[in-house]
């Protein structure tokens, strides 16, 4: 039996602009549905789960100052991600740019930060973390400047031999990076004058609000100035820009060192603050890929990308804290994490396109 109607989806000529916030919002209340079903067919009580993890991530003094503090590194990570894609560029490679900023931080505390006040020695290690996160992506953005090679590949592939070199100078002997004289290798801290002071004796540190002025600034260049003109105008239409006289190879580089940047800027940000030496751990936390979620989510506004950036925090937070207080499993903030971002893409069909069930009429036989 055929169904009297079907499905259609019609591309908006318009977008309303009350979708820009609708959609992220729907997108998150989807995936804790989601979640909570998953919970439950777990065996686990979904309530308990997300009242434990909202007092862990966000309500307790504890939670939301550790929430803001592991957000600064996100957001940084997440301004990688948006800012290539302001220009349809997909900078998938923000991880290991988080691990040469974080290499290249370490080595500035390390060698520079003994012989300068903190005054100098803080910025310089983020400014030397950045320059190594940019000088990580540069080989991409060459080869998608100058040969229109897909920077999804190699900034990818890249993260890859990043680790590499991470795990090569903490695990070899003698290296300049390792603390000597320890039985199972890690990082040799960084000088105290290049370490900022948690506030109040939490895990935020200062760099929170560098990091959000930064995008706030970001956000501002890409709408009022020339250069963020261009990257629209490329964006939009590259043959267009061309005749308009608009470098575009100038403009991608520019814009990939700029995405690296920031991915480096973020690692760097852990020299000076959790972290002070370069920790193998960062491995395992996956702080560059949670920047494309975060990314997504915002819709690659700068603006967002501060409270989706919280957000991810938050359940980061309050994920690690239940299987101390709950019996519920560690994974469930990484699990919804990801149906965050499944959601959100899928939103963006509804954002771009009107659904309409059309009636088929009956053909006389």
């Amino acid at each position: 039996m055929r169904a009297p109607f079907r499905i259609i989806f019609e591309q908006r000529s318009e977008t309303p602009r009350y979708l820009a916030a609708f959609v992220p919002l729907m997108s998150v209340l989807a995936a804790l549905v989601a979640g909570g079903i998953f919970l439950m067919a777990s065996g686990y009580s979904a309530s308990e789960t997300y009242s434990n993890m909202l007092s862990d991530g966000f309500l307790s003094s504890r939670g939301i100052t550790d929430t803001l503090g592991l957000s600064t590194v996100l957001i940084c990570t997440g301004l990688c991600a948006a800012f290539a894609f302001q220009m349809n560029l997909y900078n998938i490679g923000g991880e290991g740019q988080v691990y040469l900023g974080m290499l290249g931080g370490a080595w500035a505390g390390l060698a520079l930060g003994p012989r300068l006040p903190s005054v100098i020695a803080v910025p310089t290690v983020l400014l030397i973390g950045a320059a190594a996160g940019a000088l990580w992506i540069f080989i991409p953005a060459f080869v998608r400047a100058r040969l229109g090679t897909s920077e999804i590949v190699s900034t990818l592939l890249l993260t890859y031999i990043a680790a590499s070199v991470l795990n090569h100078f903490v695990y070899t002997p003698n290296s300049y990076f390792r603390a000597p004289n320890v039985t199972f290798p890690m990082g040799r801290a960084v000088s105290e004058s290049a370490q900022l002071t948690p506030l109040g004796g939490t895990r935020m540190y200062p760099t929170f609000f560098i990091v959000v002025a930064l995008a706030l600034f970001l956000y501002w260049v890409v709408k009022r100035t020339e250069f963020g003109y261009r990257i629209q105008v490329i964006s939009d239409s590259p043959r267009a820009a061309h005749y308009a006289g608009v470098n575009a190879r100038r403009t991608t580089m520019q814009v990939m060192l700029i995405s690296g940047a920031l991915a480096g800027f973020g690692g760097a940000t852990l020299i000076v603050g959790e972290f002070g030496k370069l920790d193998q751990g960062i491995l395992l936390l996956g702080y560059g890929y949670a920047g494309i979620v975060i990314a997504a989510l915002a819709r690659n506004n700068f603006a967002a990308i501060i409270v989706s950036g919280i957000l991810f925090s938050g359940l980061r937070v309050g994920g690690d804290k239940l299987q101390i207080t709950t019996e519920t499993p560690i994974h469930i903030g990484v699990m919804l994490q990801g149906a965050i971002l499944l959601f959100a893409l899928g939103g963006e069909a509804f954002r771009r396109y009107r659904i309409r069930a059309v009636r088929i009429q009956a053909v006389a036989q």
